[in-house]
């Protein structure tokens, strides 16, 4: 026991780094008002700052995903919070659009480089027979960040001076501590290679995992594109339709979302694996109704429950495809299926919010939503009714 202290300090330190670097990524999500008043651009460009993180996201992954595996977890995940530091540069810097262009750009290279590296790196710091433990740390410190950023600046924001900057110095020194943690960590990386042993990674789909991988990929499709709503949209809903415009009320919104969906991981444990998805289908289902009716009559209670509800939703139906995918994948591939699963997530975070600001002008916020939320809801439709037909998971 006295043996496993040091090694669970040492994770719950890893997680600690990973939530810093996550808290970034959104750290900006109650301030696109304030961006908006400031430069004048339109919803539309909101949702496009905003899809620029999630596809450098997935151009990382695909290119550099497997970098730690080569050159070593500490040397990578310091690369991604110096990228963080960056971003933060950039919006305490920004006078113009171009500086949040930059500024997302290099948030999402520096999610992209931590998304693989520091799971991982997380996980190997645990005792040996934790694997399940710190499956959760690694779990809470990811959706934890990301629920954190919006929460922190929504607060200083709101109750602080500054509102534009206070939120990124405190970030700023947040990432600073973090690479002195870091410094301090063991790397778990025992045989390292030079930086142009790393290789592009190919998407990877053996047949055997096909039948698996298509509910599993439409849940997760949905799962983030009602976080990319939320996260891109939901501010602007507020002010407009609701008549608030306290920030912190804004981050507390959208944090709600992504603790929700740490609780729906957590509650994998005991639903069981095999009825996590199809309930998942079904919170997410519900939560795009109660997305549905808070648009349709205005009210900020509903929208609170979706957030809730399709949190709850998107946490079972994630951790459960990411269970089927890694159950059906042969061994040898099995790292190569997942990075793929999380391509397809990821593109959930910013192709339909990018149709959700198309369509915000010619019929407004509350109709671009509602025909999100429909074509969501028939996509999640069709991976429940085939789940409910599937009689057994595919095993390998």
């Amino acid at each position: 026991m006295d043996g496993g202290r040091p090694g669970w300090r040492a994770c719950v330190l890893g997680g600690a780094v990973f939530a810093v670097c996550m808290a970034g990524t959104t750290l900006p999500t109650p301030l696109y008002p304030l961006y908006q008043d400031k430069f004048g651009f339109s919803e539309l460009t909101v949702t496009v700052v905003y899809a620029l993180y999630a596809f450098t996201v997935i151009g990382v992954l695909l290119l550099v995903g497997n970098a730690s595996d080569a050159v070593g977890r500490r040397p990578v995940l310091l690369c991604g919070l110096g990228f963080a530091a960056l971003s933060a540069v950039c919006f305490l810097c920004a006078d113009g659009l171009g500086w949040l262009y930059a500024g997302r750009l290099l948030s999402g290279l520096s999610a992209g480089l931590f998304t693989g590296a520091a799971t991982a790196y997380v996980m190997e710091l645990a005792p040996r027979g934790g694997a399940s433990r710190a499956t959760f740390v690694a779990t809470a410190a990811n959706m934890g960040g990301l629920g954190c950023g919006p929460l922190l600046s929504g607060l200083l924001a709101q109750y602080a001076p500054w509102p534009l900057y206070l939120p990124f110095v405190t970030h700023l020194a947040l990432v600073g501590a973090s690479a002195a943690v870091l410094l301090r960590l063991a790397e778990t990386v025992r045989e390292r290679q030079p930086l142009r042993a790393v290789r592009p990674q190919r998407p990877a789909l053996p047949p055997r995992v096909r039948a698996v991988f298509g509910p599993a990929a439409i849940a997760s499709f949905v799962g983030f594109a009602l976080f990319g709503v939320f996260t891109s949209v939901s501010p602007a809903f507020l002010v407009e339709f609701l008549d608030v415009d306290d920030h912190a009320v804004s981050g507390l919104l959208v944090a709600l979302a992504f603790f929700s969906s740490t609780a729906g991981q957590l509650a994998v444990g005991r639903v069981g694996v095999r009825r996590s998805l199809p309930l998942g289908c079904a919170g997410l289902l519900a939560g795009l109704a109660l997305l549905a009716g808070a648009l349709r009559w205005d009210q900020m209670a509903l929208l609170a429950a979706s957030a809730l509800v399709g949190g709850i939703g998107q946490g079972l139906a994630f951790r459960g495809a990411l269970s089927d995918v890694a159950q059906a994948s042969p061994e040898q591939q099995r790292a190569a299926v997942i990075s793929t699963l999380f391509v397809v997530a990821y593109a959930g975070i910013s192709l339909p919010v990018i149709g959700v600001g198309l369509l915000t002008g010619p019929i407004g916020l509350e109709g671009a939503g509602l025909v999100f939320i429909a074509s969501m809801a028939v996509l999640v439709v069709t991976a429940a009714v085939y789940l409910l037909r599937r009689p057994e998971p595919a095993r390998v």
